[in-house]
């Protein structure tokens, strides 16, 4: 049981979202991060993953001692100020697994057999004029992917099937079936694919640079759904424009909802608004999970998903 006026709900949620939210408990809604808090004594706050929560913000409620993100990233949160205060933070990984990796593979697949323009291709009446161009097929590729937490690892069972060969890189190996690569470069260089599935982390801070699209080659690519800043965008940018890689394919970027103009500008690009989890089922799953989290925190239960930072 959440007790009322004991949760500041901050930012906006969809309306799926909300109703899940709504049907559990009475949160006191505060749509705007930037402005001051309402008056109340609350221990909770409810937040989206992609709301960046101000630490301005926390500081002004001194009672708070639980911040649950709906989301499985948490770079949104002041995890020093949170962290020294003792504060705990839960997110909601695993449930958005699924719909992550449908989107991964659904924009590889689309970046490589250039599904958007085929479509296009048909609609225009060009089909009746000539043939539309050759693409690039998966089978026999090898698919490398940064980060084998818990989606990398869902994404690359799934990716088995396709008859490809697949190797991983991350900050250590392990126990799974695929080549791993300590060096990102060496990945790259080794891969016809690469999907960038890591947190958003200070160590992974413009982990793909110049670098490592020089070592991926001009007929390879790149999918990211992780998070915009794993990803220098003027190294990418340069890439795709003097074809450095064969493409990307975003579902992330630095500057959301408002991406570098410049990436608009490519016909080597397939780009999406951070849809990743953005399915009805999973995101009522999600809100689900959180909203777990604040009854086990209000019942003095072991929490679900808690973040140890």
């Amino acid at each position: 049981m959440i007790p009322v006026n004991s949760v500041l709900q901050v930012g906006h949620f969809p309306e799926i979202m909300q109703a899940e939210i709504d049907r559990r408990f009475s949160p006191t809604r505060h749509p705007d991060p930037s402005a001051p808090p309402p008056p109340g004594n609350f221990q909770a706050i409810l937040v989206r993953s992609n709301t960046k929560l101000p630490e301005a913000l926390v500081k002004q409620i001194p009672t708070i001692r639980l911040v649950s993100t709906c989301g499985v990233g948490y770079d949104n949160l002041p995890l020093d100020y949170l962290k020294s205060k003792g504060i705990k933070a839960t997110n909601t990984p695993g449930v958005l697994n699924d719909a992550v990796c449908e989107l991964a593979i659904g924009m590889m697949l689309s970046l490589m057999r250039r599904i958007p323009e085929s479509q296009e291709h048909v609609k225009s009446g060009a089909w009746a004029k000539g043939l539309f161009q050759l693409t690039t097929t998966l089978a026999g590729k090898r698919v490398g992917i940064v980060g084998m937490g818990r989606i990398g690892q869902d994404l690359a069972k799934r990716l088995e099937p396709f008859k490809v060969e697949i190797a991983y890189s991350g900050p250590n190996s392990k126990p799974v079936p695929y080549t791993y690569y300590p060096d990102i470069k060496d990945l790259a260089k080794a891969c016809d694919v690469v999907f960038l599935a890591c947190p958003a982390t200070p160590e992974t801070d413009n982990l793909v640079n110049s670098a490592v699209l020089e070592a991926l080659g001009p007929s390879s690519y790149l999918v990211n759904i992780a998070r915009g800043s794993v990803v220098n965008e003027s190294d990418l940018l340069y890439a795709l424009q003097h074809k450095k890689i064969a493409g990307a394919a975003l579902d992330v970027f630095n500057n959301e909802p408002n991406p570098n103009p410049e990436f608009l500008k490519l016909d080597n690009v397939l780009l999406t608004p951070h849809i990743g989890s953005a399915t009805s089922e999973t995101r009522v799953a999600m809100t689900k999970l959180a909203v777990d989290n604040l009854e086990a925190f209000f019942t003095q239960q072991p929490l679900l998903s808690e973040v140890h930072y």
